[in-house]
C-alpha cells in the first residue's frame, strides 16, 4: 500500500518563500525552493527563507528539486539549499540560467551540481513515480506545473499560472499536456491562490495595447521613459515591440545589474535586434541624453524603478534627467511593501510636472489564477482533492468558496499551513496529527549569515531609542581609572541638552568602577555586565527609554 505525505516548508498563509514536499513511500520530491522579501519591522534583513533542516536530515532520501519557473519566490533559496547538500535539480532552460547566475554570485560553481533541464515533454521515472510536465502561462517564459504519476493517482502542482489566450506561443499554456495528464485519476490538485480573490478580468491585454500604442503614438519624437518590473518578460517584451513599431531605439537603465533582463537578452529569450540597443554614456557637460525618438527601458526588483525614477526626476542620477518634454509610463503597480516609495514617487512626478501616464492596476492583467481560470483547472482535471497552495489565509478562503461552487465536499477541500502533513494510504485521506519542523531563516547580506532573534531585537531598540557608547580607559594592573569616561549618545539624547543625564551616567560608572577595584583581579565581562545593567536602569527610569548601553574598557598600561 503506498502512502503518499503533502507538507509545506514555506508558501502557505505567506506570499513568497515556496517550497512543498511530496513524500512518496520513502522518496523525498522537492517543488521549488524560494525567498521571501522581509517586511519593514526586519530591520536589516534582505531575505526571509525556509527552514529546511528536515530535508537536510533526510537528504539520501531526496529523488530532486523540481523548479517551476525563475522568479525569487520560487527559486530564490536555491543556492542556500546546495549549500547544505547537492542533490539532482530539474528547470527549464531559463529557470536553470537565472539559476545558475545566481550560484555565480554567491561564489558557487555550477559545474559542481547536477542540473538537468527539462522541457514540457520532458518526462523523468523514479520507481514507483512518473514526473512529466505543461507549460503555463505567467510572466516569465518556460513556466510549468508538473505531475507526480504515483499507483494511487496523479498530484499535480500548479504554480503561478493564467488562461490569457491573448499571449505569444512561449508564454501560452500546452493544453495538449494538461489534456492527458487529466486522461489518468488526479488524486489532489496543488493550485496557486495569489489572484483566487478576483473574478474573470474585464479588460483584456488587447485594451492594455490600445492604450499604449496611443501613447507611443502621440510622443512621436520625443524621449519616452517607461517602468517596468526585471521579472515582468511578457511586459518588458510588450513594451519593446511597441517600440520596435514605431522605429524607436531601446535603452535599458541597469542593464547590467537586473540580470534577469540581461540573461533573458542573451538567451534570445528577450527578443531586440542589436541594431536597436544603445548603450548610455554618463551625463556631463557634453552630453545630456537627451535621445530623442528613444525608449528608456527603467526595470528593476521591488522599490528598485521607483527609486531610480526618483533619481532622475531629482537629476541626481547619471544617466537621465526627467524634464517636462518627457513622456513617463509607470507600468509598476504597487507590490506589497512598496505602498509607500510608489506613492513618494508620484507625488515627486507630479510636482515636477512630468508628462506621466500611470498605468492602472486594472489595466495590468495579473499573472495569478483568478477565479474563473481555477474553475477552468479544476473542470480540466477534475481531482479528488483540492489543495490551496502560494497564499495568504484570505486567499486560500477563496479558494475554498471556489471549490464549494465547483461541487466539492468541504472533506476535499484542504486548507493548510506551514508544517501540517496531508497524508494518503492506498488513495485514501488518513488523519494525520504529526507536523514537519518548519520557520523562517533570516539572511542579512551574506547567504550564509542566518539572523539570530536577538540581533533583530537589537535593531529594533536602535531604530527607536538609540544606542549609548561608556568608553573607559583602565589601569588594570594599578586598579586605577585613568581618565573620564567618554560617553558617546546616537539616536538616544543630544548631548549639549543633557548635561546632567551624563553626569549622572559618569556618576554610575565611577561607582561601579570602585566596585571592582577592590577584587584581587579586575574581572572584564563583570565589570562590562554590571555597567550594562546599571546604566540601562537608570536611563530607563529617567527618561523612559531603553537605548542599548555598550560599554567600551580599554586597558590602559602606563
Amino acid at each position: 500500500m503506498s502512502q503518499i505525505d503533502f507538507f509545506a516548508l514555506g508558501g502557505l498563509g505567506e506570499d513568497g518563500k515556496n517550497m512543498f514536499v511530496l513524500e512518496i513511500d520513502n522518496a523525498i520530491y522537492i517543488l521549488d525552493a524560494g525567498l521571501k522579501y522581509p517586511t519593514d519591522e526586519l530591520y536589516g534583513v534582505d531575505a526571509v527563507l525556509p527552514d529546511f533542516s528536515y530535508l537536510t536530515r533526510n537528504q539520501s532520501r531526496i529523488k530532486g528539486i523540481f523548479l517551476s519557473h525563475g522568479h525569487e519566490d520560487h527559486i530564490g533559496a536555491m543556492p542556500k539549499v546546495l549549500k547544505e547538500f547537492s542533490v539532482p535539480v530539474y528547470g527549464t532552460y531559463f529557470t536553470l540560467a537565472l539559476l545558475k547566475d545566481s550560484l555565480q554570485e554567491n561564489n558557487m560553481k555550477p559545474e559542481d551540481y547536477t542540473l538537468n533541464t527539462i522541457t514540457k515533454d520532458s518526462v523523468f521515472a523514479f520507481n514507483n513515480v512518473t514526473v512529466s510536465f505543461y507549460q503555463t502561462t505567467h510572466s516569465i517564459p518556460e513556466s510549468i506545473g508538473m505531475a507526480f504519476d504515483t499507483e494511487d493517482g496523479m498530484i499535480v502542482y500548479s504554480p503561478d499560472y493564467t488562461f490569457d489566450q491573448n499571449v505569444e506561443a512561449a508564454y501560452k499554456t500546452s493544453f495538449e499536456r494538461l489534456a492527458n495528464i487529466a486522461q489518468k485519476k488526479v488524486l489532489a490538485f496543488l493550485s496557486e491562490s495569489l489572484g483566487a480573490e478576483h473574478g474573470q478580468q474585464s479588460q483584456t491585454s488587447k485594451s492594455l495595447n490600445h492604450i499604449l500604442d496611443q501613447a507611443f503614438l502621440k510622443a512621436k519624437g520625443r524621449r519616452m521613459v517607461v517602468s517596468t518590473f526585471s521579472t515582468d518578460i511578457f511586459r518588458i517584451q510588450k513594451v519593446i515591440n511597441l517600440a520596435l513599431k514605431y522605429d524607436r531605439d531601446i535603452a535599458i537603465i541597469g542593464r547590467k545589474a537586473q540580470r534577469m533582463v540581461d540573461i533573458a537578452l542573451n538567451l534570445d529569450v528577450l527578443k531586440i535586434p542589436e541594431h536597436k540597443l544603445r548603450k548610455l554614456k554618463f551625463i556631463d557637460e557634453n552630453n545630456q541624453n537627451t535621445l530623442e525618438n528613444t525608449l528608456v527601458l527603467v526595470t528593476g526588483e521591488r522599490h528598485e524603478p521607483f527609486y531610480m525614477l526618483q533619481r532622475m526626476v531629482k537629476k541626481q542620477d547619471r544617466l537621465i534627467h526627467l524634464n517636462q518634454d518627457d513622456k513617463v509610463i509607470l507600468m509598476t503597480p504597487p507590490v506589497p511593501g512598496t505602498e509607500k516609495i510608489a506613492a513618494r514617487t508620484l507625488d515627486v512626478l507630479y510636482r515636477h510636472d512630468i508628462n506621466l501616464l500611470n498605468i492602472d492596476k486594472k489595466m495590468l492583467l495579473p499573472s495569478h489564477a483568478n477565479s474563473e481560470d481555477v474553475k477552468l483547472m479544476l473542470n480540466i482535471l477534475n481531482p479528488e482533492h483540492f489543495v490551496p497552495v502560494i497564499g495568504e489565509y484570505r486567499h486560500f478562503y477563496a479558494m475554498k468558496k471556489i471549490g464549494k461552487q465547483m461541487g466539492y465536499q468541504d472533506r476535499n477541500i484542504h486548507l493548510l499551513d506551514n508544517g501540517e502533513v496531508l497524508r494518503f494510504k492506498g488513495g485514501q485521506l488518513t488523519k494525520q496529527t504529526d507536523r514537519i519542523k518548519h520557520g523562517d531563516v533570516l539572511v542579512d547580506g551574506i547567504l550564509d549569515s542566518d539572523l539570530s532573534d536577538v540581533v533583530l531585537k537589537d535593531r529594533e531598540i536602535l531604530s527607536q531609542d538609540g544606542v549609548m557608547l561608556v568608553i573607559g580607559h583602565i589601569d588594570a594592573k594599578r586598579k586605577k581609572i585613568v581618565d573620564q569616561p567618554e560617553i558617546i549618545s546616537r539616536g538616544f539624547v543630544y548631548m549639549k541638552d543633557s548635561e546632567e543625564l551624563i553626569k549622572e551616567v559618569i556618576g554610575i560608572f565611577d561607582d561601579v568602577s570602585a566596585e571592582i577595584m577592590q577584587r584581587k583581579y579586575v574581572d572584564w565581562r563583570l565589570f562590562k555586565e554590571r555597567l550594562r545593567e546599571d546604566i540601562s536602569k537608570h536611563l530607563f527610569k529617567t527618561t523612559s527609554r531603553k537605548p542599548i548601553v555598550i560599554p567600551v574598557l580599554i586597558d590602559v598600561k602606563q
